[in-house]
């Protein structure tokens, strides 16, 4: 079982949870969505009520997501440590 950093945020009056999946194996998009979804689970189960967004860093430290549509906007312009900066929760997947 892995533990994630969690950011659990309200923007414009949407709950997200902000998950920071770094540390999970190899950063392809295959792998990421598999996080991805296995994330929705956990979140439920842990109580946590928002949209899940996966947050990462590629190699160049661009800040990488996977986010329901309508949150890509916020996602595109906020830098990876604004978010990481409001971690307040782990998740455990």
């Amino acid at each position: 079982m892995d533990s994630f950093p969690v950011a659990c945020l309200n923007i414009q009056d949407v709950d997200l949870v902000v998950v920071f999946v770094d540390q999970a194996s190899p950063h392809t998009s295959k792998n990421k969505r598999d996080i991805y979804a296995a994330l929705h689970g956990s979140a439920q189960r842990a109580g946590l009520n928002g949209n899940v967004v996966a947050v990462w860093q590629d190699e160049f430290g661009r800040t990488r997501f996977i986010a329901p549509p309508e949150q890509h906007p916020f996602f595109q312009v906020t830098g990876y440590h604004q978010l990481y900066a409001q971690v307040n929760s782990k998740l455990e997947c």
